[in-house]
């Protein structure tokens, strides 16, 4: 995988999600929910990286799956997060702005990989 923009997205996208994070815990001390939040979306970006080095196509494959899989989470408890109010309307919709453009670039991947086994 050259340098990327799938790459750049996900790291990006998890500095948003630290810092999201950080808020949450400070201005509403929860840390289950967005702990959940964090872990699934820092995950897409360390996959990436490591299906950069993968053994295999379908080693590549398979970190690339999981990280859509994360992303499709992070979007799941994105949700939540601001059905509960703990996030803003307007922070909800750039994550998921940015996640749903991960996603879209994941599934292309991953079947622009398949296509070529």
């Amino acid at each position: 995988m050259k340098e990327s923009i799938l790459k750049k997205k996900t790291y990006l996208f998890a500095l948003k999600v630290i810092k999201v994070y950080k808020q949450i815990i400070v201005e509403h001390k929860e840390y289950v929910l967005s702990k959940q939040f964090l872990k699934s979306g820092t995950a897409p970006g360390a996959l990436v990286r490591e299906a950069e080095y993968g053994q295999s196509k379908p080693d590549f494959i398979s970190k690339l799956s999981i990280a859509l899989k994360e992303a499709n989470e992070c979007e799941y408890w994105t949700s939540i997060l601001k059905d509960t109010d703990y996030i803003s309307t307007e922070t909800f919709a750039d994550l998921q702005t940015d996640n749903k453009e991960i996603i879209y670039m994941l599934i292309s991947s991953v079947k622009t990989v398949k296509s070529n086994l």
